[in-house]
């Protein structure tokens, strides 16, 4: 029986060998995509039988499960910990591309094309959750109001559709700028990491520069 506080011998190498299966599968990932994920491959790479992987991921879903909880888990805690430091929203802009460059794939499998048939548990839902309120937090608004008329009409119906804020007591403006935060920046990563700039001789840094720029007045 192992100490309390203690791994033995047997629950290190469980963690070893999980931790060496996730890295095949990231591999996998990076060369086709996470709908191709297969344990039988990953198996076969490790030298061992399907059946003895499964008795370390169960299923697919289950692998691909916690992959997307240690990649949401990783931002969270990135977003957190600049937050933390006294960062505004630009702060949190730049921590986030920052994230999305360090790994795209990692960025991918969370915010690009869902898994088919894949269906994440809700403790991922409850992470994912504390990187919108930190930048709910930090979409306070504050200084002189420069609502347009627009701005007005796209706060009334978030105010009346609040449910992706969960209990966060934004105002209706800070639902607004922490929304438009995450689909506009989101948008610029998802096609500077896709390559889609690539050949219109323009840096992306400079246009999500300038687009957070606008979004931190």
């Amino acid at each position: 029986m192992a100490i309390a506080g203690k791994e033995s011998p047997r629950e290190r190498y469980r963690a070893q060998l999980r931790a060496e299966i996730k890295r095949h599968a990231w591999e996998q990932i990076a060369a086709a995509g996470a709908p191709g994920l297969s344990l039988n491959a990953i198996a076969k790479q490790m030298g061992m039988s399907g059946p003895a992987l499964y008795r370390y991921f169960a299923s697919r879903d289950e692998l691909i499960t916690e992959l997307i909880r240690d990649a949401y888990r990783s931002l969270a805690d990135t977003i957190r910990a600049t937050a933390d430091s006294g960062a505004d929203l630009a702060g949190l802009g730049h921590a986030l591309r920052a994230w999305a460059l360090d790994d795209p794939q990692r960025y991918f499998l969370i915010y690009g094309t869902p898994v088919p048939g894949y269906h994440a548990p809700d403790d991922i839902t409850t992470i994912a959750s504390e990187i919108m309120d930190a930048l709910l937090d930090a979409a306070q608004p504050g200084g002189t109001p420069t609502d347009t008329p627009d701005d007005s009409r796209l706060e009334a119906h978030l105010a009346e559709h609040r449910g992706w804020a969960a209990d966060h007591p934004a105002p209706p403006a800070a639902l607004r700028r922490a929304l438009l935060f995450w689909t506009r920046l989101h948008g610029i990563l998802s096609l500077e990491l896709a390559g889609h700039f690539t050949g219109m001789g323009l840096d992306p840094a400079e246009l999500y520069e300038h687009e957070l720029r606008h979004l931190a007045r």
